[in-house]
């Protein structure tokens, strides 16, 4: 029965894979239709692989949200490749939301916000309070 030896170096080994995960440094420029940088815009990134951290047997997502500076960029720690979920959104501009695969050492991302489009609605508009429909007779 020398199987209990091994075990401590299996569990060991096993946390140095995971450790070992490859990790991206992400890098967000963001600027508006006339490619002007957008600044203090909220910039949010969602890890959405297997790899989430584990504290006391519950997963915790991975989440960071930054705010882009002067220049109009947000930079993220290094995250764990696989697919990201990057959203930006600020008062100014539509949200933009994507799906991202990471999976080189550093990722530059360019997004481009768009004006915010007008607001339509199915039913009419409402009227003034001093006009009142003709009485019927």
């Amino acid at each position: 029965m020398k199987l209990f030896p091994v075990l401590p170096a299996l569990a060991v080994a096993s946390g140095i894979l995971l450790a070992s995960t490859p990790q991206t440094t992400i890098t967000v420029e963001v600027k508006n239709q006339f490619d002007k940088p957008v600044e203090n815009a909220a910039v949010i990134l969602d890890f959405l692989g297997s790899h989430q951290i584990t504290k006391l047997g519950k997963r915790k997502p991975i989440h960071w949200e930054v705010r882009t500076n002067l220049e109009g960029v947000a930079h993220f720690p290094p995250v764990p490749q696989g697919t990201v979920q990057l959203q930006v959104i600020t008062k100014q501009y539509q949200t933009y939301g994507q799906k991202i695969d990471v999976d080189t050492e550093e990722k530059k991302v360019e997004i481009k916000l768009n004006p915010p489009q007008k607001q339509y609605s199915a039913h009419p508009p409402l009227k003034p309070p001093d006009q009142h429909a003709p009485d019927r007779q």
